[in-house]
């Protein structure tokens, strides 16, 4: 049964209660994000809360001690109670805000289902990936009408959403990728780190920082790394992520006869004095959206080489950032790499020149204003839609919301 919400002007019920729902929040880029974004909302305005529809997963495990954090509301894929369970979940913590995290998949039918049967005014869709194996199934589609926002995370990723994932071009709405620069910068290499991964001041070190799963395309990386040996026999690649595809990566780096100059760290904690540790960041991704593990890098004055798919060209501006190289051009990839890692003075300006861009376009504070505004926006739209109008005081500012009759009877969620 649809219920209808009684709405209350911000003055009177502040803070909104947002809550986020992810799947699960393993140690990844949009579960990194989203970490942030919950730390950072200002708190007299917004009470940020989550639920994770299957297992909490290591970061969500932490982020549940600092705020309210709910789990294994589905016990299979078929499981259709989860709506009763997120139905009751959003009543019982009175929601205000749904904001379903990632493309596709039951967090985002469920989440915003539930979110509407239960009169949740503000419904909106954080999507974080571009193309396979992310999509906004038909499923998902058809509960476009009850979707006040989808939010890209750069310019063309929202018009890819438009374009190709059936999102009204309306209701797309772009808060890029941010990065927390104060803990991202650049730093000198740590010597407990060196000594652990076995590597002195001088070895040239490439670092990436991924989940090992079959879109971030790493088995690329590891054949640009047996050719970027070739030249520099000493070159070692950090990678940094877990997922399925671990061991076979690692049985191909035996094969590739570069085991030696591999090293998987798993999830880390330590990525920023990780990076210190690195001359460049590569990615190989088959397809990406505006990833942070970029922006992260660029922070700390680290130069990337990536392929130019969905909005990494955004980021890495060829002769300026960085090098971009066509999906799958292994020989490319490696050519850039050895360059940098044979000019110490070039990769040192691109590096600067990263974070400089980071900081003018790319920071978390803009993020999160971003979401905040969009939040608040949406709800103040639905309270002019029931009846309710903002009174601007003399002095311009905006003063205490009453009612008006505005004509045609409501409407909205």
């Amino acid at each position: 049964m649809l219920k209808r919400r009684k709405l209350m002007p911000l003055e009177d019920r502040c803070p909104l209660r947002v809550m986020f729902v992810i799947t699960n929040m393993p140690v990844g880029g949009a579960e990194i994000l989203l970490s942030e974004l919950i730390r950072r909302m200002d708190r007299q305005r917004f009470s940020p809360e989550f639920c994770c529809l299957k297992e909490l997963g290591p970061l969500g495990e932490q982020m549940a001690r600092e705020v309210p954090g709910f789990s294994r509301l589905i016990d299979h894929k078929y499981d259709w109670r989860v709506l009763g369970r997120l139905r009751e979940l959003f009543r019982l913590r009175q929601t205000d805000a749904v904001i379903t995290v990632g493309t596709g998949g039951d967090k985002m039918f469920w989440g915003r289902l539930a979110a509407w049967l239960e009169g949740v005014p503000v419904i909106t869709s954080a999507l974080h990936s571009t193309g396979l194996p992310d999509r906004v199934e038909r499923l998902n589609r058809l509960l476009t009408p009850v979707t006040d926002a989808f939010i890209g995370v750069a310019a063309p990723h929202g018009e890819y959403l438009a374009r190709h994932e059936g999102c009204p071009r309306d209701k797309v709405v772009v808060i890029p990728n941010g990065v927390d620069v104060e803990r991202f910068r650049p730093r000198w290499p740590a010597r407990k780190l060196l000594n652990e991964f076995g590597l002195t001041a001088e070895t040239p070190v490439v670092a990436t920082v991924a989940a090992l799963r079959p879109e971030k395309n790493h088995e690329m990386l590891l054949r640009v790394m047996a050719e970027v040996r070739r030249g520099l026999s000493e070159a070692t690649l950090l990678i940094v992520g877990d997922g399925p595809c671990r061991s076979a990566l690692e049985r191909q780096a035996e094969g590739l006869g570069i085991a030696d100059g591999v090293r998987f760290l798993g999830t880390r904690g330590d990525i920023p004095e990780i990076l210190a540790t690195a001359d460049l960041f590569a990615l190989t991704s088959h397809m990406e959206a505006n990833p942070v593990s970029i922006l992260e890098a660029m922070a700390c004055e680290k130069p990337v080489v990536a392929p130019a798919v969905g909005s990494v060209p955004e980021t890495v501006l060829p002769d300026c950032t960085g090098y971009l190289f066509p999906a799958g051009d292994e020989p490319s990839a490696a050519a850039a790499i050895v360059g940098l890692l044979r000019d110490g003075e070039l990769a040192g300006r691109l590096g600067r020149a990263g974070r400089e861009e980071v900081l003018r376009h790319w920071s978390i504070e803009r993020m999160v204003e971003g979401y905040e505004q969009l939040i608040t926006d949406i709800y103040e739209r639905k309270l002019l839609q029931r009846g309710w109008r903002r009174r601007s005081t003399h002095a311009g500012r905006t003063g205490k919301t009453e009612p008006v009759n505005v004509g045609g009877g409501h409407s909205g969620v």
